[in-house]
């Protein structure tokens, strides 16, 4: 078994999408929806599995998206924050495979990244000597970012509101940046996903 298949990757799909007014993970996009997309996306990149992280919707959601392939975990505190969907993810993925050399979290609602530029991320982290490759969004960074193993104990203890920026922010010295040039677009409001419509024609 290669390194690469040792790599999972995890959807964070759970929120209620509140500002959206609607289930945004079901909003269409092309021929299929944004988690569609995002789940397309991953499985071209060269990671072995794909773990989706649902919460509000779950069945709905479920019933809806084409998921072969896919494993779904289901967030029942989901109302909690992104960080108790990570710790989900984790604690879920680490009972199914302990032998995972990291863990790549990406958004459901960032269309423009593309397997391509996931595969560039991995590639990085296997060179690199780096144990975090993460999106650059000017002086920041966050997602999609790939984290090595070693962080996964502080990537569990996740709560809350805070995400997988709160490690990448406390390992500011263990971090090799990526330029998404635009690929980082994420989509929070109707006026954002109808300009990404536009964009996307």
């Amino acid at each position: 078994m290669s390194e690469t298949e040792h790599i999972a990757l995890v959807i964070l799909a759970a929120g209620e999408s509140s500002r959206m007014q609607q289930t945004k993970q079901l909003l269409p996009w092309g021929k299929s929806t944004l988690l569609g997309k995002a789940i397309d996306t991953a499985s071209h990149s060269t990671t072995t599995k794909v773990y989706v992280v649902l919460g509000a919707k779950a069945d709905a959601i479920k019933e809806q998206v084409n998921s072969t392939g896919v494993h779904w975990v289901v967030n029942n505190n989901w109302k909690k924050g992104m960080g108790s969907s990570i710790s989900c993810a984790m604690k879920h993925l680490m009972k199914a495979k302990s032998d995972y050399r990291a863990v790549l979290v990406m958004l459901c609602d960032q269309p423009f990244i593309d397997a391509t530029y996931l595969s560039q991320m991995i590639a990085i982290f296997k060179q690199a000597d780096k144990g975090i490759v993460a999106t650059r969004y000017n002086d920041k960074f966050g997602v999609p970012a790939l984290f090595d193993k070693k962080y996964f104990g502080q990537l569990t203890k996740l709560e809350g509101h805070e995400g997988a920026k709160l490690v990448i922010a406390n390992n500011s010295n263990d971090i090799i940046g990526i330029k998404p040039n635009g690929k980082e677009i994420d989509l929070d409001t109707w006026d954002e996903y109808k300009q990404a419509l536009k964009n996307l024609e």
